[in-house]
């Protein structure tokens, strides 16, 4: 039986992350979901990561990157307006 409580991805390049102890630096995760959600993690091992939403409905994440911690920590989402 699969742990239902790890938070397991797969990135762009096939690199498998585990960030269910990782820290949410950012987001947007509101509902309904789309193109407008999108999260910042930093990992316990130090790797930065961003969660972006395709386009699909059903999901709040679907595509995930490894970024460099200025990509991270300067991040500004295209289809969210920062206030």
């Amino acid at each position: 039986m699969k742990d239902k409580n790890l938070f397991l991805v797969t990135t762009q390049d096939n690199q498998q992350l585990d960030l269910t102890k990782a820290k949410e630096l950012r987001s947007n995760n509101l509902y309904p979901f789309g193109k407008h959600n999108y999260a910042i993690y930093r990992s316990p091992e130090g790797l930065y990561v961003k969660g972006l939403n395709t386009g699909i409905g059903s999901h709040m994440l679907n595509t995930y990157t490894i970024i460099t911690e200025a990509e991270a920590l300067q991040y500004q989402h295209p289809y969210v307006r920062e206030e």
